[in-house]
């Protein structure tokens, strides 16, 4: 189907998808030194939630934390004292996005997205969402264990220039978008939200804008403009698995 789009149209036949699957198994990503996310049938007594056990269905509990266990989208919730809920911060799902592609800097032992490359990657597009693809563009990043290896994050005032541009969703493909061990300053992710204070959040604090970490996106699409379709479950939680979803936007 040909829908429209402000002044382009997309076809929803032909979506992007840049979430990466949850399995039990070790080609699922793993971070923040987790086990592999577990999927098992219940069991009450002799019975067991399995067809191929004797059910009549399969009905199994799923136990996995959206952080450490693939995409997800998360609001600044994950990082304030009171809560706040990603399934109430997000309310609208389309976006017009851009997605860049950027080998981060190396800094000492460090790889660092800054706000210079940011700026030459936008080259003066100012999206609602920006999506990041990491350089060199690994098929390996949809299985890695990323625990103990220091991934690329993003500089401090790369947020900030997101922020200050207007960018309200940022999706990127590393488990974070601040270093591994920071000692819990978590500076990108406070600059890109504008909490200076995760005790008593500050009034102008970015409610309704979204870190999305843990995507693929394939070699096969090309950086440039896009249809967002951001999609999430409605966990009542500071962050949820996501399904992040392109579409390529044609001129009428």
């Amino acid at each position: 189907m040909i829908l429209q789009f402000d002044t382009h149209t997309f076809d929803t036949s032909q979506p992007i998808d840049l979430s990466i699957p949850l399995t039990n198994t070790d080609a699922n990503p793993i971070a923040w030194y987790l086990e592999q996310p577990m999927i098992e049938p219940v069991r009450f007594g002799d019975w067991v939630g399995k067809v191929a056990a004797g059910s009549s269905t399969n009905f199994n509990n799923i136990h996995f934390n959206p952080h450490g266990h693939g995409t997800h989208t998360e609001c600044l919730g994950h990082i304030t004292r009171d809560f706040y809920s990603i399934n109430q911060c997000l309310q609208t799902f389309f976006f017009r996005a851009e997605l860049i592609s950027i080998a981060p800097e190396v800094h000492a032992s460090d790889g660092i997205i800054t706000q210079n490359q940011l700026e030459k990657a936008l080259a003066g597009n100012t999206p609602e969402a920006v999506v990041i693809r990491t350089l060199p563009n690994l098929v390996s990043k949809k299985h890695q264990n990323y625990s103990h290896t220091n991934p690329p994050y993003l500089a401090a005032e790369a947020a900030h220039y997101l922020r200050e541009i207007g960018v309200k969703h940022l999706l990127i493909d590393l488990p974070s978008v601040d270093r591994e061990e920071d000692g819990g300053a978590l500076a990108a992710h406070k600059a890109f939200w504008n909490v200076n204070d995760i005790q008593q959040l500050n009034a102008d604090a970015r409610l309704d804008c979204t870190i999305t970490e843990l995507i693929f996106v394939p070699d096969t699409v090309p950086d440039g403009s896009y249809l967002l379709n951001l999609q999430i479950a409605s966990f009542e939680n500071d962050a949820s698995p996501s399904k992040p979803v392109l579409y390529a936007l044609n001129t009428k």
